[in-house]
């Protein structure tokens, strides 16, 4: 059999239980639930870190942060960093990559960036020992340009053709820019809150942009994949496309009918909504005890149950367009003869507390609902089923190349899930290391914050650099996470147990390279 052609579809921010085949009764996805419905499910898939770049750059790399060196957003990844991309690619597959990539840093606005570095080129200089204005100027001017101008290098991270869209919601910049204008609208006139036909008056991130669905990022995503798609299907060889959609990441903001068509009154509020957080870290009850005053910062975020239904609603509108859009992009592959050859991939790059615990958006948590993902493989000669082995975003990688035949590099930290796919019920890992670093110091930890867990499926540990309390949670007999047993005497041989295992993983997952040419 001729190699098989690859489609890696990804969302932003999504959890698993915001799917129709992940259990939920009320957001409508008949696509990606068929779609499911023919795949290995994994049902115990996690991330590597629960941030944006990181995660992504992990997934690209088959390594962690902490070893390729992207810790947190706004750290570029280096572009010598070795791909399961540029291992495709250098074996003859056409590479593509339309929608978010977030492996450099034209993802944010430049005043966004200043608000969150407030130091001049020469004090980034002395902190960095780079100098003051490398970086600084062409990220300015990338990002004052909605970086739709930007050219590509010809290997983009293993990438020969890239279309990409940068930040989210109703705010999308990148090539999208471009699209927009192709199309007779003017960026300026059509995106943003200063565009939004509708805000909810105590949280602009919920909000309806006066955009049409037609004009709106995840069209443009679904409508480039396509293009892509079938402009392949004269080749001789495979090719690899990664469907990339900034959605349903906050801002909340579906266009047109998708905007309303959830009923806030009609969602379902998590059952740990209203967690105590008795005994939770200091930090969480803090956010906690400000429940209500939510602000248009990424961080995490407390919110009351009025903000929550109507930040749900919008995001099931949101979820249900990307299905729609997948479903064009889908037909593409039967229209054009190539579905029987291609693999199909469907995740996303790290979840959302979404009302679980109280709380709303990422960051400085290690719950279950920022770490699990939606993750499903489907292709000639997978059969559909269901595993709840243990895996995470480094495994992608290798499961690809393992499947289109392809070798892998040394320093990849990723397994092939190929023999979950023969038998659902092999066990590859015991246990998932999960890192977190953090830009601002959100915990109050008086340093750049750390954070590291140790996830099996009976606990997890999660411990903060520089503070006196941590994590506990018996998975087996609290599975909602909802008693931090840290401090409780009856736990005390769990946490000695998690405490070495997660030093044990931490040995076994620093950085491999380089490998030694000599005995010297």
């Amino acid at each position: 059999m001729s190699r098989p052609n690859v489609l890696l579809i990804i969302t932003d921010q999504h959890r698993p239980d915001h799917l129709g085949f992940g259990g939920n009764p009320i957001v409508q996805t008949p696509t990606l639930d068929a779609l499911a419905a023919r795949s290995m499910q994994f049902t115990n898939a996690f991330v590597a870190n629960p941030l944006c770049q990181p995660n992504r750059c992990s997934m690209l790399t088959m390594r962690y942060p902490s070893v390729h060196g992207t810790r947190h957003n706004g750290i570029a990844l280096d572009w010598d960093a070795n791909t399961f991309v540029r291992r495709l690619r250098s074996s003859g597959y056409r590479t593509g990559l339309v929608g978010k990539g977030h492996f450099q840093n034209f993802e944010l606005f430049p005043e966004i960036a200043r608000r969150q570095f407030d130091f001049s080129h020469d004090e980034q200089a002395r902190l960095t020992g780079l100098p003051g204005t490398d970086g600084w100027d062409r990220y300015e001017s990338i990002a004052g340009h909605l970086a739709e101008d930007i050219v590509f290098p010809d290997d983009y991270y293993g990438f020969d053709h890239v279309e990409i869209v940068s930040n989210h919601g109703d705010q999308c910049t990148g090539n999208y820019v471009g699209w927009l204008r192709e199309k007779g609208h003017d960026w300026h006139d059509v995106a943003g809150l200063d565009n939004a036909e509708w805000t909810l008056p105590e949280w602009d991130q919920v909000r309806k942009p006066s955009m049409p669905p037609e004009l709106y990022p995840t069209t443009y995503v679904a409508e480039r994949s396509v293009d892509w798609i079938e402009s392949r299907a004269g080749d001789d060889g495979p090719w690899f496309l990664q469907c990339s959609f900034p959605d349903p990441h906050h801002p909340f903001t579906p266009p047109g009918d998708y905007a309303h068509m959830y009923d806030p009154a009609d969602v379902e509020v998590p059952r740990t909504f209203n967690d105590p957080h008795t005994r939770s870290a200091a930090h969480i009850q803090r956010i906690v005890g400000g429940r209500g005053n939510i602000t248009s910062s990424p961080d995490l975020q407390a919110p009351d149950e009025h903000q929550l239904r109507h930040a749900m609603a919008f995001e099931y509108g949101a979820i249900t367009m990307i299905d729609d859009a997948v479903t064009n992009v889908l037909d593409a592959l039967e229209r054009s003869g190539q579905a029987d050859d291609t693999i199909v991939i469907f995740t996303s790059d790290h979840g959302d507390m979404f009302g679980d615990h109280g709380l709303l958006l990422k960051m400085f948590v290690h719950y279950d609902g920022v770490l699990r993902v939606p993750f499903t493989i489907t292709g000639p000669g997978i059969g559909a089923g269901t595993t709840d082995s243990l895996c995470n975003t480094l495994d992608l990688g290798e499961t690809v190349l393992d499947l289109c035949g392809v070798d892998s590099y040394y320093g990849s930290q990723g397994l092939s899930l190929t023999p979950i796919l023969d038998d659902p019920t092999v066990e590859l890992r015991r246990e998932l290391l999960i890192e977190e670093d953090q830009i601002r110091d959100g915990i109050r930890a008086g340093v750049q914050p750390r954070m590291r867990t140790l996830l099996t499926t009976e606990a997890r540990i999660t411990r903060y650099q520089n503070l006196d309390y941590h994590d506990l949670y018996d998975l087996e007999n609290d599975s909602d996470e909802l008693e931090n047993r840290w401090d409780d005497p009856s736990s005390a041989g769990l946490r000695t147990e998690m405490v070495e295992r997660l030093a044990e993983m931490m040995i076994a997952c620093a950085n491999p390279s380089y490998r030694p040419n000599y005995i010297a």
